[in-house]
């Protein structure tokens, strides 16, 4: 995975370079008008976040099984007809879709073709029928 690999980077040779140029600009007396000392510890805080949030995206990543393309889950494309008829494409991701969260992903998740979904909307109750899966 591309972002274990950039963790992987950050937290040995570049957190490894930025303790020496921490090191080297103390060497160089007076810490309250080294420059290089303040843009050293500038650099150490930047590669600290950046790692902070490798980290947070590792841990709260899921994996999406393209295998199984008979049932609703991540990355599903999900075309679904109202009580009414009207057909509906949806795209279940937590990034520019439909959230697994959210009522509509709560009710499609794990459904599969020809289902009937209940969907507890905030507006008000309704069901949906799953036309068709596809994957992203």
């Amino acid at each position: 995975m591309a972002l274990e690999a950039e963790l992987a980077e950050l937290e040995g040779p570049k957190r490894a370079a930025a303790i020496e140029a921490i090191a080297t600009a103390r060497s160089f007396g007076d810490l309250s008008e080294n420059f290089e000392y303040h843009a050293a510890k500038n650099e150490q805080g930047l590669l600290e976040a950046r790692i902070a949030k490798l980290r947070e995206r590792i841990h709260s990543a899921v994996v999406v099984d393209h295998d199984t393309d008979d049932h609703v889950g991540p990355g599903s494309i999900v075309e679904i007809a109202d009580e009414h008829g009207e057909l509906i494409e949806v795209t279940i991701s937590p990034v520019g879709g439909v959230s697994p969260d959210s009522p509509l992903g709560k009710a499609l998740m794990g459904a599969g073709v020809g289902d009937v979904v209940d969907v507890a909307a905030p507006r008000g109750a309704w069901r949906a029928t799953v036309r068709s899966i596809r994957r992203v």
